[in-house]
């Protein structure tokens, strides 16, 4: 198994289309981390149908679930600080960064600020 990799919530999203087998088989081969707010971000969508939500739960189960501790708020203050963020987004970079792991997102224009993080599209490949 490869380095652990954190999962910004529109990977975990994109993972459960279709569309994006490629991305579903690409995550297999990963050790993959989820904040506790992605997992608020997903699975509080109104509009969450039910075979979804069992996928997504799925998901969860079987991914490494990470805590917000104060730590990593503040990390996440100071980045947002820096430059307006999402609340989601601040925190989510600021657990890749302490915890030095690659940030695995669609959305790289949102983090492309950030150069102490790796940040990895892997729909772009």
């Amino acid at each position: 198994m490869s380095k652990t990799i954190i999962l910004d919530s529109n990977i975990v999203i994109y993972s459960g289309l279709t569309s994006h087998y490629d991305l579903k088989e690409w995550l297999k081969s990963k050790a993959i981390a989820v904040l506790i707010i992605t997992k608020l971000e997903v699975l509080g969508y109104h509009g969450l149908n039910e075979k979804d939500q069992i996928y997504f739960e799925t998901f969860f189960k079987k991914s490494e679930l990470i805590p917000i501790d104060s730590e990593i708020i503040e990390a996440a203050i100071s980045f947002r600080q820096f430059k307006s963020m999402s609340i989601g987004d601040a925190i989510i970079a600021a657990t890749a960064s302490y915890y030095e792991l690659p940030l695995i997102t669609a959305n790289t224009k949102d983090f492309k600020h950030l150069k102490n993080i790796e940040i990895i599209n892997p729909l772009a490949v």
